[in-house]
Parts: structure tokens; C-alpha cells; sequence
């Protein structure tokens, strides 16, 4: 990136570094796994990143918008939306070493502009952050039931 490229200016305007993006089916996978925060246009997944993947700077945002929300059309506009949505609202209390991916609702495509970037705040401000990160049983849940037998 040149100094005073386009890049560079619009990292300045939103406050450090954009979020990075997640592409690979595991990442959406695992973030699935997470932590859930639902919004009235979107559910937030968020999962912390561990173990040997290779080191990420900053947070990853990755996007689902399903089929029964529309035709390729409208669940293109819904993600288009939604990604400048996040880019409106970054930076946002997002740490550094979490994966989170936006699964879009149909409401997505009418909801004002500006209510869909308080949704995001807000969506990202409830994450519950700790050490207890998936959902559903525990492996120390699961090992007792096995030892019943």
C-alpha cells in the first residue's frame, strides 16, 4: 500500500485495521460452534481462534446469507448491505484473535441503514466474551456419561 493511497485513507477513516475475511467452510464451521448473538436482521457467531491455525491479525468477518431468504439477487443486496453496514460501523469492540460470520434474515434488506449499523454495534458490544466458548455439553459433561456405562 502506497502512502495516501485510497487504502490507506479509508483505513485512517474507520480507525485502524479493517476486519479480515473468513473464506475456508471449517472457519464458518467452528464459528458456528460459538458463542450466538441474535439481532432482529442477523445472528452473530462468534468463536476465539486456537491451536495451530496459522496466526491472523485482527478480527475475521465471514457471511451467510441462505438460499430461503431469496434469489441470488436479493441475497446479494442483503450482503452487500450487511458488509457496508460493517464497514460503517468498524471499528467495533471486536478482539483480535475471534472469527465471527453474520447470518443474514430477510429483514436485513429493509431495515433503515441506520438502525442495521446500531444492530451491528449492539450485536458486537452483547458478544459474551470468557472461557466457556462452544455451546451445548462440555467435554467433562460427555466423559461422565461415559464412565456410567
Amino acid at each position: 500500500m502506497t502512502p495516501g493511497s485510497p487504502d490507506e485513507d479509508a483505513q485512517e477513516a474507520t480507525g485502524g485495521v479493517r476486519p479480515g475475511r473468513l473464506t475456508k467452510h471449517a472457519d464458518f464451521g467452528r464459528a458456528a460452534r460459538g458463542r450466538r448473538v441474535s439481532a432482529g436482521t442477523f445472528i452473530l457467531q462468534s468463536r476465539r481462534r486456537e491451536g495451530p491455525e496459522p496466526p491472523v491479525e485482527g478480527a475475521r468477518v465471514g457471511f451467510t446469507v441462505t438460499k430461503k431468504i431469496g434469489n441470488a439477487v436479493v441475497r446479494n443486496r442483503i450482503r452487500r448491505r450487511l458488509k457496508e453496514a460493517l464497514r460503517a460501523a468498524w471499528p467495533l469492540e471486536a478482539p483480535a484473535d475471534r472469527d465471527y460470520v453474520l447470518v443474514a434474515r430477510r429483514e436485513a434488506l429493509t431495515r433503515p441503514f441506520d438502525a442495521l449499523i446500531g444492530d451491528l454495534r449492539h450485536a458486537f458490544l452483547s458478544v459474551p466474551r470468557g472461557e466457556g466458548e462452544g455451546r451445548g455439553r462440555t467435554s467433562a459433561t460427555v466423559r461422565d456419561r461415559d464412565r456410567r456405562k
